[in-house]
């Protein structure tokens, strides 16, 4: 057996890992205001769930935007169409570190989530089919690593920054990375042309195919179930012992178990297919959030086993994602950009509803929101039971 490297394949994981760094900048915007969501609301002069809201909106804006400009931008050369989102979304994210008020804010995280709609299912898409398909699965993962390294390294990082520059400058530095990488997008990608424009009715018409809409649900039901909790995480972990000056810690062990999850996710999605994984994935996020309710409940907060938990959380999350890709083009596979901007929407369709969520119960207190996510979760594993083949 030769031991020559494939050029095909190396070039395309080459250029997988320059998309990932797209995905990073994008997934340290979504999920970075968790860290400082407290201080934001208190900047702003309105209530935590009422700031929590901005994350809804960015969700909700990527779900309805994604489809659209995946319509509209067909025909734009592939390396064009990332610069431009990037520098979008760093533009917004400068909007949302100036904003005076609420709706201003609100207003620049529609933007932002422009820019972030138009970025990542392109992105999966062309990472798809840069490399052989029996990678294409490990491919998925490294794409949507970027994501899960963003909850590793950039939320945390964000939350730091935050604490020690204010929530404004957190943002700022997150505007210099988005533009800072489209300049490396832009000198490291191959030019790729666009593909041919397909009518928005008929990206839309894969949602009445039968094995489209048995799998889309569930990426709804998996990411709601973690961002119940997610958005709210600071008065959510505080509930379970860990004190402010410690949800960095907390939200760093989210973010390793949503990289790991993903990269095996990716692996064992090629090798035992993506029921298993799934299953196990679900199962594990249920537990985890269980035993975060449990804490919650009864006010004992054991750390270890807390940080076992939220890391599990973490990992459970992030692991649905390549299988549910990989479940989507196989159902699909003429569509396999379409399908996959599909599931980006439900991806933060999910976010969008799971954080409405948890802004209703926060009243409450946290102990119910983590019940709800648990259950949730528990009704994404009771979905797939009844709706795999």
């Amino acid at each position: 057996m030769s031991n020559v490297p494939n050029p095909t394949r190396s070039r395309g994981l080459t250029a997988t890992l320059v998309l990932a760094l797209g995905t990073f900048a994008v997934g340290t915007d979504a999920f970075i205001v968790a860290g400082f969501l407290p201080a934001m609301a208190n900047s702003l002069e309105v209530t935590t769930a009422a700031a929590g809201q901005s994350v809804t909106t960015f969700a909700v804006a990527y779900a309805v935007l994604a489809p659209v400009l995946a319509t509209a931008t067909a025909r734009i050369p592939r390396r064009a169409l990332l610069v431009a989102a990037l520098v979008l979304l760093g533009i917004a994210n400068i909007g949302s570190a100036l904003a005076p008020n609420l709706a201003v804010l609100i207003v620049s995280r529609v933007l932002a989530a422009a820019g972030a709609a138009a970025y990542t299912p392109s992105a999966g898409a062309v990472s798809a089919a840069l490399v052989p398909v029996e990678f294409r699965g490990r491919a998925l993962a490294v794409v949507v690593g970027g994501l899960t390294v963003a909850t590793a390294l950039g939320v945390p990082l964000g939350d730091l920054a935050g604490e020690w520059f204010g929530w404004r400058a957190a943002l700022g530095l997150v505007a210099a990375l988005c533009l800072l990488v489209g300049v490396g997008v832009y000198l490291i990608m191959p030019a790729l042309p666009g593909s041919a424009r397909i009518p928005l009715r008929d990206r839309l018409a894969l949602l009445r195919r039968r094995s489209v809409m048995a799998v889309l649900p569930l990426t709804v039901l998996g990411m709601g179930a973690s961002y119940t909790v997610y958005a709210y995480s600071v008065p959510a972990l505080n509930a379970v012992g860990v004190p402010e000056n410690s949800t960095m810690l907390m939200l760093f062990l989210y973010g390793l178990g949503a990289v790991l999850g993903n990269l095996l996710s990716g692996y064992a999605t090629d090798h035992w297919g993506p029921i298993r994984v799934l299953t196990c994935g679900y199962l594990s996020m249920t537990l985890a959030l269980a035993l975060l309710a449990w804490f919650a409940w009864t006010g004992t907060t054991p750390q270890v086993a807390v940080a076992i938990s939220v890391f599990a959380w973490g990992a459970s999350t992030w692991t649905q994602t390549p299988p549910q890709q990989t479940r989507l083009i196989d159902a699909a596979p003429q569509e396999a950009a379409i399908v996959v901007s599909l599931n980006a929407s439900a991806i933060y369709l999910g976010i969008g509803a799971g954080t409405l969520l948890g802004g209703v119960l926060l009243a409450l207190g946290p102990a119910p929101i983590f019940t709800a996510a648990a259950a949730v979760a528990a009704l994404a594993a009771l979905y797939l039971r009844i709706t795999a083949p």
